[in-house]
């Protein structure tokens, strides 16, 4: 008999519940199933093994059951930490409320396989240009603090710092300590990628591991994690140590360093080479600052021994001489040509004197003009421009007379 709709007036009893649940997944067909193997159980006098599959990128597990006999067959697949595929049939047991996959053929995920997958994701990788050498970020030459993400006490860890401090015994570092194999690697190592991202004190993040098998790297090999390591603004550093066979975040990664010891060594300048350094330029630059004045020095004893310099006082007084030569022509000259001009002068002057009305009166002529009141009229020139009782103003040689026509012309 089938349950009616369930409302709050009528709800269903948890059997119905379990019961639909159990009957939609049984209409499920059967999946194959890929992930890491987290934990192997095999109860004694059941038949039955329990396993839990877990995801290898994500959070995520699933619980399995497989016959005995399975488990035993493959004995060398079914262990803790292998990669393996699985088939079966999701199941649900309404006792418990529990989801299981029923398992009836289990084998392992192949190296060659991982390889292929590996190779795929380069190809895409690299066509979306996260290889591309002109993406890839110089590192700072002295960073203010090293952002270091990699095992709990592990020896990459010891071998970046103790490299780094070596060369830079006042580097700093921030280090997260993350799983760097296993299904939770790349989650935790992503995190870590943000946190040390965030930080503004963070000038260089490392990636650090000893290397490894294949399949221990296969979390340097994540798409997650290579997009996390692209996005990134602080520039990132990879030492996985692992030569044969590169991980993908050796591609992606600003700087690939072959081991964490060469990471040590690339992050910070070398504190003895940096002092040599600064002493050889000091040296040239003292040595270069001395000969600049050493050649000053002889260009300015050149300078004095120059007789304009040794003795400037002789130069000032050949030219006053000169001076007072060029002053006595030029006045011997001003004079000469005044005197000539005077003479010259009082020539005209005669001339204009002989010539002048004045030497025409002394001779006996005299200059009439007529008087009107005030005014006096222009020379009398005709015997016409008179009339009986004119008043008339007479000029001599020795002074002027006045006088009066008393009658008509004479002819």
């Amino acid at each position: 008999m089938s349950a009616g709709p369930s409302t709050e007036e009528s709800p269903w009893p948890v059997r119905t519940v379990a019961r639909k649940i159990s009957e939609w997944i049984d209409r499920l067909g059967a999946v194959w199933v890929e992930g890491q193997l987290a934990q192997v159980t095999a109860r004694a006098g059941t038949g039955t093994a329990f396993l839990t599959l877990r995801d290898p990128v994500a959070n995520v597990s699933l619980q399995l059951t497989a016959p005995m006999a399975l488990v035993a067959e493959q004995r060398e697949v079914v262990a803790e930490g292998n990669r393996v595929i699985v088939h079966g049939k999701p199941s649900f047991f309404p006792g418990r409320g529990t989801l299981s996959l029923r398992v009836d053929r289990i084998r392992a995920v192949g190296l060659g396989e991982l390889l292929a997958r590996i190779e795929r994701l380069r190809r895409l990788l690299a066509a979306e240009g996260l290889f591309d050498p002109a993406r890839k970020r110089r590192l700072p030459f002295l960073p203010q603090r090293i952002g270091l993400i990699t095992g709990r006490a592990s020896a990459a860890e010891h071998d970046v710092v103790s490299n780094a401090q070596a060369r830079w015994p006042a580097v700093e570092f921030r280090i997260e300590n993350t799983a760097t194999q296993g299904g939770l690697a790349v989650g935790q190592i992503v995190e870590a990628l943000e946190i040390l991202d965030r930080d503004p004190a963070v000038d260089v993040i490392v990636l650090a591991r000893g290397g490894g098998s294949v399949e221990d790297l296969l979390p340097f090999s994540d798409e997650t994690l290579c997009r996390a390591v692209a996005a990134c603004r602080t520039p990132v550093v990879s030492a996985i140590g692992h030569e044969p066979d590169t991980p993908l975040v050796d591609h992606v990664a600003d700087l690939r360093c072959s081991t964490p010891t060469e990471a040590g060594r690339r992050l910070v300048p070398d504190l003895a080479e940096e002092i040599a350094r600064i002493t050889g330029l000091r040296d040239r630059g003292r040595r270069a600052l001395h000969g600049w004045v050493d050649r000053e020095q002889r260009m300015l004893d050149a300078l004095r021994a120059r007789p304009v310099l040794a003795d400037p006082l002789r130069d000032m007084a050949r030219r006053h001489e000169e001076l007072e030569r060029l002053r006595a022509a030029t006045r011997a000259a001003v004079e000469r040509r005044v005197e000539r001009d005077c003479t010259e002068i009082a020539h005209l002057r005669a001339r204009l004197t002989a010539l002048g009305p004045g030497a025409t009166l002394a001779r006996g002529y005299a200059i009439v003009q007529r008087v009107t009141g005030d005014e006096i009229l222009p020379v009398l020139r005709s015997t016409a421009e008179v009339a009986p009782g004119d008043r008339l103003r007479i000029r001599v040689g020795d002074g002027t007379v006045r006088a009066a026509v008393e009658d008509g012309r004479d002819e």
